[in-house]
């Protein structure tokens, strides 16, 4: 490990590659258990794609600044619905060593916001 890797600065592990899924359904939100987020990382720019439940397609893009994901995101829906918003997320290690993001989210299409986490998936998923 050298001086300057993510482990050795205390900075979580990169996200580039990694799927994750919604903890619990998402109270005021889209997201559910079944929305499956595939992220990309490289030099502190964030995006990601995320489908499943009532989410037709999604993306999101940003920028990470240590543990913190600040990004906004734009979807269709089931309904043929488009929304946007504004997310920050701060990247954890479960004691698996699997990655949680704890995300803090609002609205900015309509009215809402809340919090909501998503965690790293294992390969079976």
């Amino acid at each position: 490990m050298t001086a300057d890797s993510p482990q050795a600065t205390g900075q979580a592990p990169s996200i580039d590659g990694r799927r994750f899924r919604a903890v619990a359904d998402v109270v005021g939100g889209e997201i559910v258990p079944e929305t499956l987020f595939t992220y990309h990382e490289s030099d502190g720019e964030i995006w990601a794609e995320y489908a499943g439940g009532a989410i037709r397609r999604g993306h999101l893009v940003g920028t990470r600044t240590g543990d913190t994901l600040d990004f906004r995101y734009s979807q269709l829906n089931a309904d043929g619905e488009t929304n946007n918003g504004h997310c920050v997320s701060v990247i954890s290690t479960l004691p698996d060593g699997r990655l949680r993001l704890d995300e803090t989210w609002e609205w900015e299409s309509k009215p809402g916001s809340g919090v909501s986490a998503v965690e790293e998936v294992s390969e079976g998923f």
